[in-house]
């Protein structure tokens, strides 16, 4: 199978879109990632993979610790800033949870201490501790599939 076939078959999971926050030598970083899960109720863990060309891979590797944004379908302009896709520069609202910058309005916060990572192929895996996290009521998540953003009002419409 060729890369393309890969990526397509892996893009029929449909999957939540984060942003991944960390602050390093006093200046936050961010990017958009979909590869998130939760590893252990206990201890609470969940895992982040960043790829090898990331910029923010030696970010999370010196700092040692890493926020998950849940993003709400609302906010998907937050997530193209923090993929690329918006060159201009833009003001983003951060707060802070457990010393570490998350993004003001997500649905869902989530700090974590990096307890483990792992290279596997072409990305890193980083296990993180949850040491805090703050849920906000909000409208649906924001969603990837197929390779674009969706919305839960799109994929209920599918014929199964």
């Amino acid at each position: 199978m060729d890369d393309r076939q890969f990526r397509n078959a892996m893009g029929k999971f449909a999957t939540g879109v984060n942003v991944i926050t960390t602050e390093f030598n006093g200046d936050v970083h961010g990017m958009t990632a979909n590869a998130f899960m939760s590893v252990s109720l206990d201890p609470k863990l969940v895992v982040i993979s960043i790829g090898e060309n990331a910029s923010m891979l030696e970010k999370i590797r010196k700092s040692k610790k890493y926020a998950v944004n849940i993003l709400s379908n609302n906010q998907k302009d937050l997530s193209m800033i923090f993929a690329g896709q918006i060159k201009e520069e833009r003001h983003v609202d951060f707060e802070w949870l457990a010393d570490l910058p998350v993004i003001k309005g997500a649905s869902t916060q989530i700090s974590c201490e990096v307890v483990n990572e792992h290279v596997e192929g072409d990305h890193t895996l980083f296990i993180g501790k949850v040491v805090d996290l703050k849920l906000q009521e909000c409208s649906d998540p924001l969603l990837f599939y197929k390779g674009q953003y969706s919305s839960l009002e799109k994929t209920s419409n599918l014929v199964m």
